[in-house]
C-alpha cells in the first residue's frame, strides 16, 4: 500500500467546494445493540455479525470531502498528486471481515406491490401496516426498526435488514431502508454464502460516483469503510 506522508494538499482546495454532508449511521448500529440470544445464532450464521462492531459514529468531513473531490468515475479511483489509490476488495475483507469470494445476489428493482408482499411474507407484518408505511416512504422502503415480528426467523431478518441499511447499503435517508435487500435474507441458511464484500464495494463506488458530481453536496454509503480506508492511505 502506498504511504503518503504529506496530506496538506488535500485541504488546499476545500474552499472551492463545500464540505460534504455525511450520512453516517454508526449511532443507529450502536443503539440497536447486539441481537438477543434467541436470534444470535441466526445472525452469526449469515456472516454479517462483524458489521455490528464496525461502525464509527461520525466521519471526518474535511478529509472525506477532499478525497471525493479527487474521485474519478472512469477509473473508480482517487487521483492524487502521488498517484492513484482506490478501495479494494482486500481492504473490504481485511477491515470488515466479509466474504469477497462467494455467490453474488442480483438485487432487482422492486415494484411497490412486490415489496409489500415480501414484507408480509418475510417479516410477518400486516398488509395494512406495510401499505401505510410504504405510502409514507413514497416507494419500496420501510422505516427502520418499525417492523414487529413474533417469529424468531422474522425477527432475525428484521435485525439484519436494519443492520445492512445502516452499514453496507446506507443511503442518504435518515430513516428508510430499501426492501430489495430483504430478498437476500429470505433463506438465512444461504445468506452466509453471498459475497457481501463485493456488494459493499459496488455500493460504495456508486455513492462516490454520485458525490463526485460538483452539484452534489451529500455522500451516502458505508462511511466507516471509506474513512478507515483513507486513514490507512494516510498512515
Amino acid at each position: 500500500m502506498m504511504i503518503l506522508t504529506n496530506f496538506a494538499f488535500l485541504y488546499t482546495s476545500i474552499q472551492e467546494r463545500l464540505e460534504l454532508k455525511l450520512f453516517s449511521h454508526g449511532r443507529k448500529v450502536h443503539s440497536l445493540g447486539r441481537p438477543v440470544p434467541a436470534i444470535e445464532g441466526l445472525v452469526v450464521g449469515t456472516r454479517l455479525s462483524p458489521l455490528i462492531a464496525c461502525s464509527v459514529d461520525t466521519g471526518d468531513r474535511g478529509l472525506l470531502s477532499s478525497f471525493v473531490k479527487r474521485w474519478h468515475r472512469e477509473t473508480s479511483s482517487f487521483h492524487l498528486p502521488v498517484g492513484e489509490l482506490t478501495i479494494t476488495l482486500d481492504n473490504v475483507s481485511s477491515l470488515l471481515h466479509l466474504l469477497v469470494v462467494g455467490d453474488l445476489h442480483a438485487f432487482q428493482p422492486l415494484h411497490v406491490d412486490d415489496a409489500i408482499q415480501m414484507l408480509v411474507d418475510l417479516l410477518m407484518v400486516s398488509t395494512e401496516a406495510v401499505r401505510a408505511k410504504t405510502r409514507q416512504c413514497r416507494g419500496p422502503y420501510i422505516y427502520e426498526r418499525r417492523c414487529q415480528a413474533g417469529h424468531w426467523t422474522a425477527a432475525a431478518r428484521t435485525y439484519l435488514l436494519h443492520l445492512l441499511g445502516c452499514t453496507l447499503f446506507a443511503n442518504k435517508s435518515a430513516t428508510n431502508v430499501h426492501v430489495v435487500y430483504l430478498e437476500a435474507l429470505r433463506d438465512l441458511s444461504q445468506t452466509g454464502r453471498y459475497a457481501w464484500g463485493v456488494a459493499a464495494l459496488v455500493h460504495m463506488y456508486d455513492q462516490l460516483n454520485d458525490a463526485s458530481i460538483s452539484s452534489n453536496q451529500q455522500l451516502g454509503g458505508y462511511i466507516t469503510l471509506l474513512q478507515v480506508t483513507n486513514m490507512f492511505f494516510i498512515h
